[in-house]
């Protein structure tokens, strides 16, 4: 940054697409379903909004093919398009339609809280054993009331049991052995007092996971009677499918998407707790770009080539001068092929101020913003 004033080097940055956390506090970015379960990498909403009002218009059918946590479906929802989803993760879809399913929230409500209490009361002993992994990472006590809510959920009938399974993921997350300043990744579980970063005091490891679920259940509901009141009647479809192969159940009007990026996530792994309780399919071995392969030539040709798939997939569903944007940091300048291969068209690149993109602890940083169209 030497010798570079503040106005240089904001010279290019839009700053219609970038707030200060004074001008968009957390509260801001996670609002109504968007902070109905924590989840590393997601781009913020208002972003999502603002393309959707530059480039779209309410009736429209908006596809993100990397769907992630829902922020574009949710997002089109309110604004009054339709909106498909695809992502390979079987928890990112569960979350997407969760947010994004029309509930009666009155019986919804009574579901959950009726499966609070057959929780509470049921012998965990009869829940079975959960694995080593589980067994590991979670006190008995602790694991003994997730084990009993799992159950009392699987009684349920969707969309109640999904809602259910989403607000056991988040209390697992809570709940595990770890410090308290180390949720996003931990490495190993924690067993012992450790010195808190976060408390700046002594703490212990969690040992109890029911205060989670209750807290979580008013604070889902809560978020989904919020989102109510803004959501639409359009529709929205959310597909556990590879974006390279995927049959879209509609015609995309265009695109807005932010995918993985090159050696940064592992999305599954992000999510191990809730595969290990929840009994999702993991498909990870399909995942483009996971932090695992790193950022080797090998790995980013293997990105390459797999977004390339993905785009041609879609430019194919798509009608001829389709708005597709695309929010990435392409520091390994990897997008020039991408979008030449997949025949679709750049027409502008914004740069963007980045605040705390993928967790509470990142940093700022910037990324582009690929405003394109299909060719």
């Amino acid at each position: 940054m030497t010798g570079r004033t503040q106005d240089a080097l904001y010279a290019g940055i839009d700053l219609e697409l970038s707030w200060s956390e004074d001008a968009l506090p957390q509260t801001e970015r996670t609002r109504h379903v968007h902070g109905l379960h924590p989840y590393l990498g997601k781009f913020i909403p208002q972003l999502v909004e603002t393309f959707l009002h530059r480039h779209f218009r309410p009736g429209d059918c908006v596809y993100d093919p990397f769907v992630g946590s829902g922020t574009t479906l949710v997002e089109a929802n309110a604004f009054g398009a339709h909106a498909i989803g695809c992502d390979i993760s079987s928890f990112n879809c569960l979350l997407s339609q969760v947010k994004t399913t029309h509930y009666s929230l009155g019986a919804l409500e009574l579901a959950l809280k009726g499966s609070l209490e057959e929780a509470r009361r049921r012998d965990p002993l009869e829940d079975g054993t959960a694995g080593e992994w589980l067994e590991a990472w979670y006190a008995p006590q602790a694991l003994g009331e997730l084990l009993s809510y799992r159950a009392a959920i699987d009684r349920l009938d969707d969309p109640a049991r999904d809602v259910g399974r989403v607000i056991v993921s988040r209390a697992a997350r809570s709940a595990r052995r770890t410090t308290h300043f180390d949720l996003d990744a931990p490495r190993t579980p924690v067993t012992e007092p450790y010195w808190c970063h976060k408390h700046r005091r002594t703490c212990r490891p969690v040992e109890e996971a029911r205060k989670f679920l209750v807290r979580y259940t008013l604070d889902t509901v809560r978020r989904l009677r919020t989102f109510a009141q803004v959501r639409s009647g359009a529709e929205v479809a959310v597909l556990h499918a590879d974006a390279r192969a995927v049959e879209l159940p509609l015609q995309p009007t265009g695109i807005v998407t932010s995918p993985p990026y090159p050696g940064l996530i592992d999305y599954h792994e992000q999510h191990r707790y809730a595969y290990a309780l929840l009994g999702l399919v993991d498909r990870r071995v399909e995942e483009i770009g996971p932090a695992a392969r790193g950022q080797s030539k090998g790995a980013l040709r293997a990105y390459v080539e797999a977004m390339v798939g993905a785009f041609r997939n879609a430019h194919r569903q798509l009608p001829r001068g389709a708005p597709v944007i695309i929010v990435v940091s392409d520091s390994k300048s990897l997008y020039p092929e991408i979008l030449e291969r997949s025949a679709i068209g750049l027409e502008e690149t914004r740069t963007r101020h980045v605040n705390r993109r993928t967790g509470r602890r990142a940093g700022e940083f910037f990324e582009e913003v690929l405003v394109c169209s299909t060719r």
